[in-house]
């Protein structure tokens, strides 16, 4: 444990040579690594660049830090901690950087990949210019052409076969700004098959908390994570994959002698840092989540009064939990009931606990149900709404959190207002155009073998197909598919063509598709497979550090960030690509009628404020680009735990970082934004608030809403429901409202303005007055223990698809076959015929992935990158040093991974090591431009093949969905090992 005091203040540390001045002006990369000791596995090992060890960045042969140098913030394109970078611009290029020390979130640190992110600008191995694949060739075209062909081309499938058969594929590497107008695109074009990364990275998250306790994001934030005494990090390695956030938490783990207990079956660089390891067999969370609440219900543990007064049906799991003693608990999962006793004191007494998770938790079948679990072990022990608690949730991307509330989720319109009328009208509304005409946009989907029909209202509220199987909408039979047709185009922006299961019927798919179209800064992996001949389109956009726009980080704070340089060589923004395509099918005008264009490109800004005219649900209203430009001015000023800026402050005063969502009201109420969410001990102005009440007021007999409990200030001093002009009416508040807000709400409610709620009243007046009164605008609720809504309302453990153990799946099988997201879901035959063939006799090892320091997300523009591919030049499978020992591997040597599926293989190198147990393997996931022993680097177009190649992990990656999001399975699928 770390128990060294520091005061934690900016020093300068410099390498010998450079104390005493012995370095020259010009030094070449391999001779500075050489010179300084820092080789390559010893930057790969540091992870993050030390405070101490950063010094302003000087360009041989510019002025450096003179008067003509411009400084630019934007925010790092990796992973969701969102560290800002601060640019030095010389005549218009980027010829310095420095991570900010002034940012309360990275305070003077990166990660490798951040420091090297300037070359994402000026890499050569960017897509240059607009190329179309002719007979297999690649051909520079011109944007004119692109967008014509395209459109045309879109159109023509249109027509033919509605809507839903273009896929529109996003990016969690979009700006806020490009993911809302992205949506609003698909919207108009008549689909809500829209989707983007969140699909395979947390859906499961959004789903699982949610329909706990009402949002469905991190409740508290990384800096928070200091207040912590216990942490336990599940299915987490923060230190590879949000190698910036580890200082956090490590500063609370040496400031507060903090506990952190990390639950992985992998010994991860995060576990090297933990008080207490545990090893779990990968799949058996809700087993091991539930050992945990066993010893903490059989010895009297748990928070009595905070699940009387907050929680609904927490007996219900005390029923399921009572079935998980520790000798069950270690028969499935293999952690013995001794540890799992004393981490669950160590949470239940050692408060304020946090739970922290990731992508090992929910890249299962039974992604939700495990995520439901964390949140009611937070729950259960009153680790929820305060400072040093929460589920903090460690996103992926760039602005994963950000994408996700704009509404590129097939399940949504932007802000999580759903895809049922109400909703619609709501966005009708802000967008100023008829609904009817909104409506007339969807198919009409006939009956058809079995399927039924539907109108065009209901294709209208039904969820499309998600990323995880657009395939299979491709290659399924039609009538299996609840749509006109099956999937004939995909417009793919931002999105790696590695980063879903089962490839090989990836593959297939690719080749039966009509029209591809990738619009990304480099080609990626959708561009370089050998599936396609023709009509295959490569749309150069430029990086988000070339252009204005917001981002949220994974702690719900929104942070501005400005074009640090126009875009390189042909590329174009988003905001520009989606008005011409727009404009070429004759529906921008409808699109941007609100939203100011200048030459052809609409401005972010504006963008941002139809977001927050609309995004009253989430409480995206507050947060003007003039809030956010302002707090990027004054990043100094936020404290670096409570992350709240003095109230004194003229531009910021008593502002939380970034106005973290939700932040009530209209931009001038200046609302602070909410640093933690549920947060009964501040007044709703300060950033407080309780549970949602989302669910209703009443389930048999029982109350939904709190008891006893509610906001400091609050005027209502017991639960209440969301609120509405009927409610409002019943407590005289309507009286309160002005009279332009009651006219707002009388032309939005018409003959029934009681239905008009604070989620779609345009004018503001209900927040506002909520805000005075000291009460939430969604009410007060109780989270739930028990979610009915939910396929396994109480969490259950279910065996992965291929399971090790075909002895547990009949005790404990997968969900039965359903038809789910507009597929069928054949999990349970799936599991049993790989039960019945005897599937884990053949392929005895589990497979697992994971993340790199050096790489981010499918890797090509940090595989391109080569201070980056220095550091990690190839692909691996970690496999344990017993099982390599049995099959006659040696480190370093080249293996076959193979997988259960379509006679699936990957050629990778072996690192042995026991980081892995006996019967364990993983892989990272970065990886493309090999498939199946095969190289691919000739189908790139020239001098866009990134610097290093390798086999995807999902080569051999197999089925398995999630029932509630269509969450892919990576984390505990079976593979054998062999010598090549």
């Amino acid at each position: 444990m770390l128990i060294k005091r520091k005061t934690g203040g900016p020093g300068r540390t410099f390498h010998p040579a450079v104390a005493i001045g012995d370095t020259p002006r010009a030094i070449d990369r391999r001779a500075f690594l050489r010179n300084s000791g820092l080789v390559a596995g010893g930057l790969a090992a540091a992870g993050s660049i030390q405070l101490g060890s950063v010094r302003k960045a000087q360009a041989a042969g510019s002025s450096a830090i003179g008067p003509d140098v411009t400084i630019k913030k934007n925010i790092c394109t990796h992973c969701s901690v969102g560290c800002t970078v601060t640019a030095e611009v010389v005549n218009g290029v980027w010829v310095g950087q420095e991570p900010s020390f002034s940012s309360p979130i990275n305070r003077g640190t990166h990660c490798a990949k951040g420091a090297a992110i300037r070359e994402l600008v000026s890499s050569d191995r960017r897509l240059k210019y607009p190329m179309k694949m002719v007979d297999g060739q690649w051909t520079r075209i011109s944007w004119d052409q692109a967008i014509d062909e395209i459109g045309d081309k879109i159109t023509g499938l249109r027509d033919k076969y509605g809507p839903d058969s273009v896929y529109w594929l996003g990016s969690a590497k979009f700006t806020n700004e490009a993911a809302y107008i992205f949506r609003k695109f698909g919207a108009f074009w008549g689909t809500n098959s829209v989707d983007h990364q969140a699909r395979i990275c947390h859906s499961t998250t959004v789903a699982g908390v949610a329909n706990t306790w009402g949002y469905g994001a991190q409740t508290n934030s990384y800096n928070d994570i200091r207040n912590a005494k216990t942490m336990i990090i599940l299915g987490g390695n923060p230190a590879e994959a949000h190698p910036v956030s580890l200082q956090h938490l490590l500063s609370g783990k040496e400031i507060n002698r903090a506990n952190m207990i990390v639950i992985d079956p992998r010994f991860t660089r995060t576990a090297a840092h933990a008080t207490e390891y545990v090893r779990i067999r990968s799949g058996t969370d809700i087993p091991v989540v539930w050992g945990i609440l066993w010893h903490i219900f059989q010895n009297g543990w748990e928070d009595k009064e905070f699940i009387s007064q907050r929680v609904y049906a927490m007996d219900d799991v005390r029923k399921e939990v009572a079935k998980w003693n520790p000798e069950e608990v270690e028969r499935v999962s293999g952690v013995p009931g001794e540890q799992l006793r004393r981490v669950a004191e160590t949470f239940a007494k050692e408060k304020p606990a946090t739970l922290i998770w990731c992508m090992g938790a929910t890249q299962h079948t039974v992604g939700t149900a495990n995520v439901r679990a964390l949140c009611i072990l937070c729950l259960a022990t009153g680790n929820v709404g305060k400072p040093g608690t929460g589920a903090n949730i460690f996103r992926g991307h760039t602005n994963v959190q950000g994408a996700t509330d704009m509404g590129l989720d097939v399940t949504s319109l932007p802000l999580y207002y759903g895809l049922v009328e109400g909703a619609w009208k709501h966005w009708a509304r802000v967008w100023d155009v008829e609904y009817d005409w909104l409506q007339s946009r969807f198919d009409e989907v006939p009956a058809k073998a079995g399927r039924k029909a539907r109108t065009r209202k209901e294709s209208m509220e039904s969820p499309g197909i998600t990323s995880t199987r657009w395939f299979d909408g491709v290659n399924l039979p039609e009538e299996q598919v609840d749509q006109r047709t099956g999937i004939k185009a995909m417009m793919v922006f931002g999105h790696g063509g590695n980063t879903v299961t089962r490839l090989p019927e990836a593959v297939k798919g690719l080749a039966k598709l009509d029209l591809l179209v990738v619009a990304d800064p480099h080609p990626t992996t959708f561009a370089a497979l050998d599936a396609r001949r023709d009509n295959t389109y490569l749309l150069p956009i430029c990086t988000s550090l070339e252009m204005d726009g917001s981002r949220t980080a994974s702690n719900r704070s929104l942070q501005w960030g400005e074009q640090i340089v126009k875009p390189a060589f042909e590329s174009k923004n988003d905001y520009e690509v989606v008005y011409r395509l727009a404009a070429k099918l004759g529906l921008a005008d409808k699109m941007f009628k609100n939203i100011k264009v200048v030459n052809g490109v609409p401005e972010a800004e504006d963008i941002l404020r139809e977001i927050n005219r609309g995004g009253w649900s989430t409480g995206y209203c507050g947060q003007s680009p003039e809030r956010l430009k302002a707090h990027m001015r004054n990043q100094v000023k936020f404290d670096l735990v409570t992350l709240r800026a003095p109230k004194d402050d003229p531009e910021v005063g008593g502002d939380y970082y970034g106005l973290p969502w939700p932040c009530w009201g209209k931009p001038e109420l200046k609302h602070p934004g909410t640093h933690i969410l549920y947060n009964t001990n501040l007044h709703i102005k300060e950033g407080g608030g309780t549970f949602r009440a989302r669910f209703g007021t009443e389930r048999n007999g029982v109350t939904l809403l709190a008891e006893d409990s509610f906001a400091k200030g609050s005027e209502l001093t017991d639960g209440y429901p969301e609120f509405t002009m009927a409610v409002f009416k019943k407590l005289g508040w309507d009286k309160d409202l002005t009279a332009d807000e009651m006219a707002s709400i009388t032309k939005i409610g018409g003959a029934n303005i009681d239905a008009v709620s604070w989620a779609t009243d345009l004018s503001g007046g209900i927040q506002r007055v909520c805000l005075d009164r000291g009460v939430t605008p969604y009410g007060n609720g109780k989270a739930r223990a028990n979610a009915w809504n939910l396929p396994d309302p109480v969490p259950v453990h279910r065996e992965p698809i291929y399971t090790p153990r075909p002895d547990l799946v009949a005790k404990y099988p997968t969900r039965p076959d359903e038809r789910q997201l507009r597929m069928p879901n054949i999990g349970f035959s799936v599991q049993k015929a790989a039960v019945d063939r005897g599937i884990a006799k053949d392929f005895p090892i589990i497979l697992t992935s994971g993340r790199l320091v050096e790489y981010e997300g499918g890797g090509e523009e940090t595989r391109s990158n080569p201070w980056l591919a220095e550091l990690q030049q190839d692909m691996f499978v970690e496999i344990n040093t017993g099982d390599a020992a049995d099959r006659g591997i040696k480190d370093g040597q080249f293996v076959w991974v193979s997988g259960p599926e379509n006679n699936a293989k990957a050629k990778v190198k072996a690192l042995v090591t026991d980081r892995v147990g006996k019967g364990v393997a993983f892989m990272p996931f970065h990886f493309s431009g090999w498939y199946q022993g095969d190289d691919m680097r000739k189908f790139y177009p020239h001098g866009t093949d990134p610097v290093v190649l390798g086999e995807s992990s999902n080569n051999t990656t197999t089925y398995g969905f999630d029932p509630v999001t269509g969450m892919q399975e990576t984390k505990c699928t079976l593979c054998q090992i062999r010598a090549v």
